[in-house]
């Protein structure tokens, strides 16, 4: 019988990836949505699709009834609460495997920060149900190149963001569903790096001149105006974000990805892959 893995965040930008690598190595991959049908118009029919939500406790109960392991993927607004209730559910179904989209900043020299404080406590919260964990940290997605661009305006956060090691969320969803399926990979927490160390400005550059071509200028946002921005617009995920990028624009890439790419294989996708992969899917939906 397929060991169910219960996907909170599936719709989300890393999510999804996590969802089809699972099926693909022999899961049931169970997913909860708010919007179900939204959820069904992004995965086949193959897919489960249970409505709930992680404040909802009962819903919640039934979709993780009979489940192996959950995969929790949530954003800062329900993260806290939906850590929680999900650890508190997964313990009393007796659940053996949690794995978590954690923070890039979550080691010891970085422990000050308010968003690596929230995240370690989540982290504790996993730890001390005794469930075996797996927790993600990854630096910066590719998929993030699309929200770097508004209008006619490319623009990059801070005065001289540096080179890291972005990562294709395809990747990080394969390193996701290979560890439920290792003994090594268990109470592990990994930190995850791309292929390329890349800068900032020239990433978004090179994405430009594949489906912006028009705009010749990359700008760069003082972090000051972002979080002016952030507070008029009421992005909470932009708000959350702006003090750890200005943390890496400080002290650099934090992590090590060693023992991540030892266990489960490093991330694979260049830049310039991700770039054709992209297109061709835009293309193939624009028919």
């Amino acid at each position: 019988m397929q060991k169910t893995i219960l996907v909170i965040g599936a719709t989300g930008m890393l999510g999804g990836p996590v969802v089809h690598h699972l099926k693909n190595n022999g899961f049931q991959p169970r997913i909860l949505a708010r919007n179900k049908e939204k959820a069904k118009k992004l995965f086949d029919k193959s897919f489960e699709v249970v409505a709930g939500d992680v404040n909802d406790t009962s819903s919640l109960e039934t979709a993780l009834h009979g489940c192996y392991g959950v995969h929790i993927s949530l954003s800062p607004e329900t993260e806290t609460s939906g850590v929680k209730n999900t650890v508190m559910i997964s313990s009393q179904q007796k659940l053996q495997r949690i794995t978590y989209i954690s923070g890039a900043t979550t080691f010891d020299p970085n422990a000050r920060m308010p968003h690596t404080q929230q995240k370690r406590r989540l982290e504790n919260v996993i730890r001390e149900s005794g469930i075996p964990y797996t927790f993600f940290c990854p630096v910066s997605a590719m998929e993030n190149l699309p929200f770097m661009v508004r209008g006619h305006r490319a623009s990059v956060i801070g005065r001289n963001p540096p080179p890291v090691h972005w990562f294709a969320a395809d990747d990080l969803g394969r390193m996701v569903a290979l560890s439920y399926s290792l003994e090594e990979a268990k109470n592990k927490k990994f930190c995850i790096h791309g292929p390329e160390d890349i800068p900032q400005v020239e990433l978004l550059r090179r994405y430009c001149d594949v489906f912006h071509p028009e705009i010749k200028k990359i700008s760069k946002t003082p972090f000051s105006m972002m979080k002016i921005i952030a507070l008029l617009s009421r992005n909470e995920g932009l708000k959350w974000n702006i003090p750890l990028i200005a943390y890496i624009e400080k002290v650099g890439e934090p992590g090590d990805p060693t023992e991540a790419n030892c266990i489960l294989g490093p991330p694979t996708t260049t830049l310039d892959e991700w770039l054709e992969i992209r297109k061709t899917r835009l293309q193939t939906a624009t028919g």
